[in-house]
């Protein structure tokens, strides 16, 4: 398979797109990585203090606050808050 000089050398744009992307992943510092994913810490509620944020949260949603504020406030998801019944 002979490949044309257009073809070659949109072959030779793509492989110097890519190398640009991997040279830009690994020269991001690992800490950097790490910490998007532990910007928001996981807090396990169990037993009583579950039943009441529980509570708190539908009692903030009849008020009229957002799920998206609560969400960002309490470090849960909106799905989470939907589900409240």
């Amino acid at each position: 398979m002979s490949l044309s000089i257009r073809e070659l050398s949109q072959l030779k744009k793509i492989v110097a797109l890519a190398q640009g992307l991997i040279d830009k992943a690994e020269a991001a510092p690992a800490d950097q990585k790490a910490s998007t994913k532990s910007a928001t810490k996981r807090i396990r509620r169990s037993g009583k203090e579950l039943a009441a944020f529980r509570k708190m949260l539908k009692a903030e949603r009849k008020r009229g606050v957002s799920a998206t504020d609560l969400a960002k406030e309490h470090g849960v998801s909106m799905a989470y808050i939907y589900t409240l019944k």
